[in-house]
C-alpha cells in the first residue's frame, strides 16, 4: 500500500537553518551562556551496563515537511513512522556511499535517533531501533521513484536499506541549535559532543554516534532546554 516517501539521499543537504540567514533566524549558538562549557548532565541512557557495550548508535535524518522531488512527496516524519504497520518501515533512498556503508554496518536491535531535517526546527524527535539488517533498496530499480538509479543492477545492487521500528518519542525535542551549542562548548572542554558527525560531516543523512555521544544526548531529556 502507498506510504509517505522519505528523502534519504545519504548526502542530505544542510538543514534550512544552515542554508540562508534570510529565511531563518541566524544561528546564535556562539552567544549562548558560557555556563554550558562545563555542563555535563548525568547519563541516563539504557545503553550502559545492559550488555550493549559493543553496539553502535546512530542518527538518521528524514524530512517531516512536504517537498516534491520528481513529482513525489518525500515527506516522512516520526509520526509517519508511528503510523506504519507494527510501527516499522524500510529506511530507503540513501544515495551516498559512506551513508550506505553505515547502513551495512548496522546490527539488529541497535538504537538510532530519528532526526527531523531540512525543516523549520531541525532536531532529534525520537528513538527507533534496527529490526532488519541491510538488504537491497528496491527504490533504486523503480523508474518512477525519485531515488531511481539506472546504473544499479538487480544482480549487483549499489544501494542498501535497513528496517527500523519506532521505540519512543524523546521526552523533549532536542534542537539542532542546542546540540550545536554543546558541540562548540565541548570542542573547547573535551566534552562528549566535541567531534559529533552532525557538525563534522553535516550533509550525511545516516551518521554514527559514539556511546558517549548517545548517552549525553539522552541525558539532555532530563534537563531544561539551553
Amino acid at each position: 500500500m502507498p506510504r509517505p516517501r522519505k528523502r534519504l539521499t545519504g548526502a542530505a543537504g544542510p538543514d534550512k537553518k544552515e542554508l540562508s540567514e534570510k529565511r531563518t533566524k541566524t544561528e546564535n549558538s556562539e552567544n549562548r551562556p558560557s555556563k554550558l562549557e562545563n555542563s555535563s548532565p548525568q547519563k541516563t541512557s539504557t545503553s550502559k551496563n545492559c550488555g550493549k557495550n559493543l553496539s553502535n548508535y546512530w542518527l538518521m535524518k528524514s524530512e517531516p515537511e512536504s517537498r516534491l522531488e520528481k513529482g513525489v512527496d518525500v515527506k516522512f516524519s516520526i509520526e509517519d513512522l508511528k503510523a506504519q504497520p507494527k510501527q516499522t518501515t524500510c529506511w530507503d533512498g540513501v544515495r551516498n556511499y559512506q551513508a550506505r556503508n553505515f547502513l551495512r554496518a548496522m546490527k539488529l536491535e541497535e538504537e538510532a535517533f530519528f532526526y527531523h531535517s531540512n525543516c523549520k526546527q531541525p532536531g532529534i524527535v525520537g528513538l527507533m531501533k534496527i529490526v532488519k539488517e541491510a538488504y537491497p533498496d528496491h527504490t533504486q530499480f523503480e523508474k518512477t521513484n525519485p531515488h531511481y538509479d539506472p546504473s544499479s543492477k538487480e544482480d549487483n545492487p549499489k544501494w542498501l536499506m535497513v528496517d527500523v521500528q519506532f521505540v519512543r518519542m524523546m521526552k523533549r525535542f532536542i534542537s539542532l541549535d542546542e546540540l550545536k551549542t554543546y558541540h562548540q562548548a565541548h570542542k573547547a572542554t573535551g566534552g562528549p559532543l566535541k567531534s559529533m558527525t552532525l557538525f563534522t560531516r553535516q550533509r550525511l543523512s545516516v551518521q554514527p554516534l559514539t556511546p558517549e555521544e548517545f548517552d549525553f544526548i539522552l541525558s539532555l531529556e532530563e534537563t531544561e532546554p539551553s
